[in-house]
């Protein structure tokens, strides 16, 4: 029974799976939006915005959370230089995710994942 099991498999080994969403979400940061598939999006968005809210803390420990999941440095020092103050007095819903229909190649949803202004 999957009683309390959340989240998406998307067809992947946990280890894989893992390594997709971080992937995702550093180059949700890197480009501030990013085009991928709807469920691939919507499993992002929470991590994204977990890491948004540890790059306003701003300390030491939510920095180094922050190193421990985003793949690149460089992208840590900007979430906690740019992307976190630009949401200082932002409560909640640092993304947004816009439907662009379907990809040509196996009518897959498609959406763009993005921060907003």
């Amino acid at each position: 029974m999957r009683h309390g099991v959340a989240g998406r498999k998307l067809g992947r080994p946990t280890d894989q799976r893992i390594a997709l969403f971080r992937s995702l979400v550093t180059a949700l940061f890197r480009y501030e939006k990013i085009t991928t598939t709807l469920p691939k999006a919507k499993s992002i968005q929470a991590e994204a915005e977990k890491l948004i809210t540890l790059g306003k803390r701003g300390d030491l420990h939510a920095r180094r959370q922050a190193l421990a999941y985003v793949f690149d440095p460089k992208i840590v020092d900007k979430l906690f230089m740019v992307i976190g103050p630009r949401y200082a007095e932002r409560a909640g819903g640092y993304t947004r995710i816009v439907k662009t229909g379907f990809r040509q190649g196996d009518a897959a949803p498609m959406a763009r994942i993005e921060l907003v202004e």
